[in-house]
């Protein structure tokens, strides 16, 4: 591990786990997962875009270390976060001779962590794996808190299951090869994180002009989530809920684009405005807070407004499966002030249908 990496751990009863945060860390990761003794053989599950990139770096430091590795890449992209990918990927490991004595690796974004982490838990009724995210989304949030699964055509993330990873490695070398796009949407979840739990961080935020030095950023926003997720591992008292803000309207936005037309972060993007409109009109939140977070948005070149063409209907309708609803009830989350998030059951139907109508106005 270079100097400059740093540790942080998600302290769960009996399933407590680091983060490694660090640049240019990939190329020796062998020797912290060999140190936890999860087997000599592996799968290493990732994607037609990350696996040219960054797969053989990562086989060679687990040959290094006594483990041997099997790679199964699948096409990049959301599509192939699906019950059939999981079942291929999971025949693929049978077909390579992999048991209950063998673990799962990750390697690439919030899509391969998902559908890995999918696989890991259901592949011989669960088995461990390790999350090594190559994105900014992956890194910040998605490779931490153990919620894994695939999407259907109802909503995003409806099928699937809490399997913590033993180990997770964020190389914030790896952020240099993704395309801008791909880089600037990660900053929705990291806005997402000061607004609920970190408001002082928007003042970082917007200072940052490069790839470079990001090792303290996502460090920061590993914290925000470990503790969150350490308050409330399954969302049964609600805390965790809090991460969801943007979310509720911004998975149906997601949804109703197919998967394609938004990247995740752009939607959560638009969710976020949606969602500081309801905080503003019924929670409180002023108007120059709200234009704080639209303004790290925008410096992102994230979306802050849509064109016609996502139905009002047509999202409630996705928002009503999602599994934010609570006994037919939106359960909402809200920011009243900056770095501060409840979540709410008071929030109408109306509230959102008028939440979604502003993404048009503005």
């Amino acid at each position: 591990m270079t100097e400059e990496a740093i540790t942080v751990s998600v302290e769960l009863p009996g399933r407590e786990y680091d983060v490694i945060i660090g640049n240019g860390i990939l190329s020796s990761c062998g020797k912290p997962i060999a140190s936890l003794d999860l087997g000599v053989r592996c799968a290493v599950i990732s994607d037609s875009n990350v696996a040219p990139l960054y797969s053989e770096i990562l086989c060679e430091s687990l040959r290094k270390e006594g483990i041997q590795p099997f790679p199964v890449n699948i096409e990049a992209g959301e599509a192939s976060k699906s019950m059939a990918c999981a079942e291929k990927v999971c025949r693929q490991m049978i077909a390579g001779g992999h048991d209950r004595h063998s673990f799962v690796i990750a390697l690439g974004g919030g899509v391969i962590g998902d559908l890995a982490g999918f696989a890991a838990a259901i592949f011989y009724r669960g088995i461990p794996f390790v999350q090594i995210p190559t994105t900014i989304v992956a890194q910040v949030d998605s490779s931490v808190g153990g919620k894994t699964g695939v999407n259907t055509p109802e909503g995003k993330n409806l099928i699937g299951s809490f399997h913590q990873p033993r180990l997770v490695v964020a190389d914030t070398a790896t952020l240099k090869s993704l395309p801008d796009r791909e880089f600037n949407e990660g900053f929705a979840e990291v806005i997402k994180h000061a607004a609920i739990r970190d408001d002082g961080m928007l003042e970082d935020i917007m200072g940052i002009d490069d790839r470079e030095n990001l090792v303290p950023m996502i460090a920061r926003n590993v914290a925000i989530k470990g503790r969150i997720v350490e308050e409330d591992e399954k969302e049964t008292t609600g805390i965790r809920a809090h991460l969801n803000y943007g979310h509720t309207i911004g998975h149906a936005i997601e949804a109703a684009g197919g998967y394609g037309q938004f990247l995740h972060g752009e939607a959560i993007s638009l969710g976020l405005i949606a969602a500081n409109h309801i905080s503003c009109t019924r929670a409180g939140l002023s108007a120059a807070q709200s234009g704080q977070i639209r303004l790290a948005l925008e410096k992102f070149d994230l979306p802050t407004s849509m064109t016609a063409g996502l139905d009002a209907d047509l999202l409630l309708q996705l928002i009503k499966k999602d599994k934010k609803f609570n006994k037919g009830g939106i359960r909402f989350v809200v920011v009243p002030e900056l770095g501060r998030a409840e979540l709410r059951d008071d929030i109408t139907e109306s509230d959102i249908i008028s939440a979604i109508q502003s993404l048009h106005d503005t």
